[in-house]
């Protein structure tokens, strides 16, 4: 579908965005790695970018950086708020203490101790409220309006989603030639609609394929409505994804640009945390294995051959001691 002019205009607004995003100063540029097993395997070019090596192991640090420093002084001195289920945190955390930011950063009472001890050692504020990241944002604006802080959403803001899509920046970068399709994790929409309007713009021919737990699928649902809607619950496995509605910012581009949405299971994720595990040596965390898991569904529903096929590996932010149910429940989707 051809966008219309006005989406058009959109498109180019964010591309200027992204490529203006200072996120360099802070962020690394990721490597975009050969994933040799599970190519083989699924008989597809399977490319993994690497986001778990981003300085807080997630991406989020692109768009909480690129936030944060176009902030004016006087916003700055009142200090930031904001909710996160942990990578948004970590992000926030850092970029402000770069920017000597005053934080305070409010958790579900679910987030691994891992992404709190992140926020924490970065010297911002951790407050830990609610079961799941609805009831912690709920706290957060509540929180921002009595103390004046500025609240950063972790998704729901242009330049939030101008600095992730700095991600689809690099990816063109690297992989100039063919490339058939992009899978990105979607929680709150800022990552998938980053890199959907700067891919779209520019080689629209890509396919972006948004891949959520099935606990949390706030884009597919939003789509099928044709309008944002609100879960009436979220599932935690995947609790950097457990967003029960995608930011209005985001919907605005992924209404057009996104060209199909899939979910997943926890089992699956459980099974693509393992596959990368075999391909890398590296360890990513239930959100951050979605894209993988999205691309081995699709290539057994399709019984696609011969593509390019590129997962954003967004976060590897996993308690240690979670490992042990991931390969359990590994064990039993290989089965």
């Amino acid at each position: 579908m051809t966008p219309t002019s006005a989406e058009q205009d959109l498109l180019e607004h964010y591309v200027k965005k992204i490529l203006a995003a200072p996120v360099y100063e802070l962020a690394v540029a990721t490597p975009l790695q050969a994933a040799p097993a599970l190519s083989q395997a699924m008989g597809n070019r399977i490319l993994l970018k690497r986001e778990d090596l981003q300085p807080t192991f997630s991406f989020k640090i692109r768009g909480a950086y690129n936030k944060l420093v176009q902030l004016t002084q006087e916003q700055r001195s009142r200090g930031v708020i904001t909710a996160s289920a942990g990578n948004h945190a970590q992000g926030v955390a850092l970029a402000a203490r770069e920017l000597g930011v005053s934080a305070c950063i409010v958790m579900p009472l679910t987030t691994p101790e891992l992404k709190v001890t992140g926020v924490r050692s970065r010297g911002a504020e951790a407050l830990l409220h609610g079961e799941s990241f609805p009831f912690a944002l709920a706290f957060a604006l509540d929180l921002a309006r009595r103390t004046g802080r500025e609240f950063v959403s972790p998704f729901d803001d242009p330049d939030v989603i101008a600095g992730q899509g700095t991600v689809a920046m690099e990816i063109l970068r690297q992989h100039p030639g063919r490339l058939d399709a992009i899978f990105v994790p979607v929680g709150g929409g800022g990552l998938i609609a980053g890199v959907a309007a700067y891919v779209k713009y520019l080689r629209p021919e890509i396919r972006i394929i948004g891949v959520e737990s099935e606990h949390s699928a706030c884009l597919q649902a939003a789509l099928a409505a044709g309008t944002r809607v609100t879960l009436p619950a979220v599932g935690t496995f995947a609790d950097g994804v457990a967003v029960a509605q995608i930011g209005a910012h985001g919907f605005d581009i992924c209404r057009f640009c996104v060209d199909e949405v899939m979910t997943v299971a926890n089992d699956q994720l459980c099974a693509a945390i393992r596959d990368i595990y075999d391909d890398t040596r590296s360890i990513t965390e239930p959100s951050g294995a979605l894209a993988v898991a999205g691309i081995k569904q699709y290539v057994a529903q399709s019984a696609a051959q011969g593509q390019t096929l590129v997962a954003i590996n967004s976060g590897a932010n996993i308690n240690f001691d979670s490992l042990r149910h991931v390969a359990e429940r590994a064990a039993v989707a290989i089965a």
